[in-house]
């Protein structure tokens, strides 16, 4: 079977790391017709827009995307590009997993989690203002909804059962934000009797991140609302090595799209140093996503195994011993080809 699905290369060393994952894929066999669209600094200078309308067209007519590291200029004016997409396509599921590679010395091993998320609602909003003209004080409405939380815990759950997860862990602040996160905890409890095969546990965020510091390897799925998602997602990432190793998915029902969570990098841009494994295994996610899981799993092990050998891979992952973009990414190749 053929897939058309929207590329989006991005800013900074985006070209670079898409040119490696579409060539990865192509070594798998899935036949993908890639529909390649600019967003952000290129569209800027090209359409004055960082998210042009040919964008939000190709990824309504082709329902997925992989996007690498788009940047939106700081103090312009144009809204953030990631948000934008969200809400343009109602994209309400966050999915980050973080999982240990070895080859890569971290605190912990063995590391295998994933947090779920909510992608649209609470303070991420954009419902803000300042209270008066000499902004004085400033205020920002979290709007959590018995709707929004529904379906986002709903989609953690499934996710578990999928997956053949055990547990899933409900985090929130309930003890402070009784009806924000008091909702949220409430429709969890509920949600979970419709799963008894699943453990549901939930903690209050300020312990959870003391507990993923501490013990990460007792958790298994996270689902969390915008906010703590944000920053707890990013926590995942280091226990495992960093951005560097970490791919993303914004879910929606009819749309999904795959990304490279790190910045754009633009200080080592065109240098051939960019590590390109988030995009990479951004790639196995959409491929899973797409039913094509035994090409997903080639690539995951692929790009495990030249991480363990740690010889073929970019300075970041070795500082003693590396190589460039390019040659990792043929090393990842030569993998998937054996």
């Amino acid at each position: 079977m053929d897939y058309t699905i929207t590329l989006i290369p991005g800013d900074g060393i985006g070209p670079e790391i898409s040119k490696s994952v579409v060539s990865i894929i192509e070594a798998t066999g899935v036949k993908i017709n890639w529909d390649i669209q600019e967003a952000g600094l290129r569209a800027i200078e090209k359409y004055k827009d960082p998210l042009p309308q040919s964008v939000i067209d190709s990824i309504s007519r082709n329902k997925i995307a992989l996007k690498g590291p788009l940047t939106t200029p700081v103090g312009t004016g144009f809204r953030s590009i990631n948000v934008a997409l969200r809400k343009e396509f109602d994209l309400y599921a966050n999915l980050r997993p973080a999982k240990s590679f070895p080859g890569i010395k971290t605190r912990y091993e063995n590391i295998d989690l994933v947090i779920v998320r909510e992608n649209t609602e609470e303070f991420y909003s954009g419902i803000e203002h300042y209270v008066d003209a000499f902004k004085s004080a400033a205020e920002t409405i979290g709007i959590v909804t018995r709707a929004g939380s529904e379906r986002i815990i709903r989609f953690a759950f499934d996710y578990a059962l999928r997956n053949n997860r055990k547990r899933v862990t409900v985090v929130h602040k309930a003890n402070i934000l009784k009806y924000t996160s008091g909702l949220f905890l409430d429709v969890a409890r509920t949600i979970a009797k419709e799963f008894p095969q699943i453990e549901m546990n939930d903690k209050i965020v300020d312990n959870m991140a003391m507990q993923m510091v501490m013990n990460p390897n007792q958790f298994d799925v996270i689902v969390t609302t915008n906010l703590f998602g944000d920053i707890l997602s990013d926590l995942a990432s280091g226990l495992v090595g960093g951005l560097g190793m970490a791919p993303g998915a914004n879910i929606g029902y009819q749309v999904a799209i795959f990304e490279a969570v790190h910045g754009s990098a633009p200080d080592i841009a065109g240098q051939n140093l960019a590590n390109p494994c988030a995009i990479i295994l951004a790639g196995a996610m959409m491929l899973e996503h797409l039913g094509e899981t035994l090409a997903s799993k080639r690539i995951y092990d692929a790009v495990s195994s030249v991480v363990a050998e740690g010889t073929k891979v970019t300075r970041d992952l070795n500082p003693h011993k590396f190589v460039g973009t390019d040659k990792m990414t043929e090393a990842i190749i030569e993998k998937i080809l054996q």
